[in-house]
């Protein structure tokens, strides 16, 4: 297996767990009443799961964390919006309504921190075949929605 492969295949394998995840945390939020209570969980179950990982994989690199540009702390408010807002949308609207539009957002960011290399991001311009596959993405996104 080459690295890219490798790397295809993991994020394969989170993109099939984003809306396990969604539908797994709405259950929690509904038995619990609280979306808000099941996004603490899971951060709580998260940090224990990262801790270890960084305890496996050597804690040093945590200490270079004061050094780094506090924008990039923002990341974590990203994954909590993300994690209350699924949590708390899904039972509402659906998963697969919630996830489809979390999709779109992703192909737009994604095309525009490529295009312009946000954030550090290698260059990759927006041709007119990339728009195109992105919206044949996004159709077909939409079509696995439809009744």
């Amino acid at each position: 297996m080459t690295p890219t492969s490798a790397y295809a295949a993991v994020m394969l394998a989170a993109g099939i767990g984003i809306p396990v995840l969604a539908a797994l945390n709405a259950q929690l939020g509904q038995r619990l009443g609280s979306p808000f209570a099941a996004g603490v969980i899971l951060f709580v179950v998260a940090l224990c799961a990262g801790i270890v990982v960084l305890l496996l994989t050597g804690p040093a690199p945590i200490l270079k964390a004061p050094q780094v540009p506090r924008h990039l702390f923002l990341a974590g408010l990203l994954v909590a919006f993300y994690i209350l807002s699924i949590t708390f949308v899904a039972p509402r609207f659906g998963v697969g309504n919630a996830v489809f539009f979390v999709l779109l957002g992703q192909l737009i960011s994604a095309a525009a921190i490529d295009h312009f290399g946000l954030f550090g991001a290698q260059i990759s311009p927006l041709s007119l075949a990339r728009a195109g596959g992105i919206t044949l993405m996004a159709a077909g996104v939409w079509l696995t929605q439809q009744v």
